[in-house]
């Protein structure tokens, strides 16, 4: 019998195990995992060996295993988790689930049996986490045990019902080599990025939603000497560095009381106080901005962080905005001066349409100027359609990696330094 087919009764089942537990009076609670699971499948079982109209083409073993995972597991989404196809998650309410394979959004035909089963998946993801879901708290970010990122919305913000949405990480660890192979960055562009972190530059990965920031920065982190102590701040974490002197930081909400909430800039004040080489940032959101630059600014070259913006000069328009949330009264002049000292490289991410991700621009960031930041272009991905006509895949995004025929201001204090960069990676490539 097809998934669709056994959903009424994986629904009338589950019903039947939730009155069944509710009237036994059972503490789940108190129980083990392994004792968890043992119970739930002996009532389970008992309940269908009670139900005379269950149809003998309905498959027992997989209805079972599909009750189970929504009581105590986490419903529909255990497959898709499992799926390494799989690399997003969708739940925009109980029956309606989407998913992203190959950077295609695809319905999924399987659902959960209610609005309560949902939030009962959610409450299981946060409570491990000291997080939590409630009319008071509508929305949580948090974190499977691989690190995947979620996000959990409930009425009354989401009229529809509970909604999850999960962006799931690779289990693989994805190195330059992967990244070249996927023609998500040119071998040039990863050699110069490789030297300017060894040689302490400070990063900005800049780019839209779903774009690819957390993985390019995970990957520019990997290349921090293995000498050098880290740092890493995250709302919920998900960077994975391969370094042995590494402390990662995660930020909390406020408890049901509204106390208790430790927020990225307090991680990063905190931080500077931890001796640390290099300080990576997740994500710059709000005040924290201020605090990073002046961590750039006063010992801790080599830092990164990742910006929302499309554009490298949005990227610092809005650096310019988040520093501003900090409270602090500064002049905007005096803002820029910070940003342009500081910020030495802005890497932007691009998701196409096709759904491939690209790093489209890596650009210098070479001083001020009449008041303005100046910005000089040193690599860029030259868009050209989408594939057809035999040239490229069908539907993905067509181009080429090019240097801009553009030297860094900070070559000859990368060659002082003991650095040997390539002048031919700046080589404009006609294609």
């Amino acid at each position: 019998m097809r998934i669709q087919a056994r959903h009424p009764w994986r629904k009338r089942v589950h019903d039947q195990l939730l009155e069944t537990i509710d009237l036994r009076r059972r503490d789940l609670t108190r129980m083990s995992d392994a004792e968890l699971r043992v119970e739930t499948e002996r009532l389970v079982r008992e309940i269908l060996e009670n139900l005379a109209d269950l149809p003998s083409t309905v498959d027992k073993r997989a209805l079972t295993q599909e009750v189970l995972n929504e009581a105590i597991g986490l419903g529909p989404l255990e497959e898709l988790l499992a799926d390494d196809s799989v690399t997003e998650i969708m739940v925009n309410r109980a029956d309606e689930i989407f998913v992203e394979r190959g950077g295609k959004l695809q319905w999924y035909p399987l659902a959960f049996t209610s609005d309560r089963a949902v939030l009962g998946v959610i409450e299981r993801i946060v409570a491990p986490l000291g997080r939590r879901i409630d009319e008071s708290s509508p929305l949580v970010d948090a974190r499977l045990k691989d690190g995947s990122r979620v996000n959990a919305i409930i009425p009354p913000l989401a009229l529809k019902g509970p909604s999850i949405t999960i962006r799931k990480f690779s289990k693989k660890r994805l190195g330059s080599s992967d990244m070249v192979g996927f023609g998500s960055v040119s071998e040039e562009m990863v050699r110069f990025l490789q030297i300017c972190v060894r040689h302490r530059k400070n990063l900005i990965v800049s780019g839209g939603t779903g774009s690819g920031k957390t993985t390019f920065l995970n990957l520019l982190s990997n290349f921090i000497p293995e000498a050098e102590r880290i740092i890493t701040i995250e709302d919920a974490a998900e960077l994975k560095l391969n370094h042995a002197n590494l402390v990662s930081l995660e930020a909390r909400p406020s408890n049901a009381e509204g106390r208790g909430a430790i927020t990225i800039r307090d991680l990063v004040r905190n931080a500077l106080r931890m001796r640390p080489d290099r300080i990576v940032v997740g994500e710059c959101r709000g005040g924290e901005a201020l605090d990073m630059l002046q961590a750039m600014n006063t010992g801790h070259e080599g830092s990164m962080t990742t910006l929302h913006a499309n554009t490298p000069r949005d990227a610092l328009a809005r650096l310019e905005t988040l520093i501003l949330m900090a409270g602090m009264d500064l002049p905007i002049n005096a803002i820029r001066e910070q940003i342009a000292s500081a910020v030495d490289v802005v890497v932007q991410q691009t998701r196409f349409s096709c759904g491939s991700r690209k790093v489209t621009s890596i650009t210098e960031i070479t001083g001020m100027e009449n008041g303005r930041i100046q910005l000089q272009e040193l690599f860029r991905f030259e868009h050209k359609g989408y594939g057809d006509n035999g040239v490229g895949e069908t539907g993905k995004a067509v181009g080429h990696f090019s240097g801009c025929d553009t030297i860094p201001s900070f070559y000859d204090e990368l060659r002082q330094q003991g650095a040997h960069v390539d002048l031919n990676l700046f080589d404009r490539r006609l294609a």
